[in-house]
């Protein structure tokens, strides 16, 4: 059985300009996730990893690399920002929110149902990405 841990590289705040509002791109809504990460820190389990690249906000949907992932259901997904600016990692659904990874910065988040989950930055909310679990 696939570990559930649950991971979040140290978060601190820094600098960001928020966002008034984002509307999803999708309009099918995605399954909600199982668990969510909690602070902390360490290495993560079975899963991907996607890249937030240097001069993300202006990539859009490319924004996040692969900007779509395929993982098994129980898989953990960790963003790594190597931006020099912040983002986060943002459910459309209610399903996470990462909350301000500063440069250098990790999330994870462990998805325990089948589904395709829509998410964004919500710094800069055309930056946009899909997770599909089986």
């Amino acid at each position: 059985m696939r570990s559930l841990r649950l991971v979040v590289a140290s978060i601190f705040l820094t600098s960001a300009v928020a966002c008034s509002s984002y509307s999803s791109p999708s309009s099918s809504p995605s399954p909600a996730p199982g668990p969510v990460s909690t602070p902390g820190t360490g290495s993560t389990g079975s899963g991907s990893a996607v890249s937030i690249p240097v001069n993300a906000s202006t990539l859009t949907n490319t924004a996040f690399a692969p900007d779509s992932v395929d993982v098994a259901a129980g898989a953990t997904v960790t963003w790594t920002n190597t931006d020099n600016v912040s983002h986060t990692s943002t459910s459309d659904a209610s399903g996470w929110d990462s909350g301000i990874v500063p440069p250098g910065g990790q999330f994870s988040v462990t998805l325990q149902s089948a589904g395709t989950y829509h998410y964004h930055c919500a710094i800069h909310p055309g930056m946009i990405g899909t997770v599909v679990v089986h």
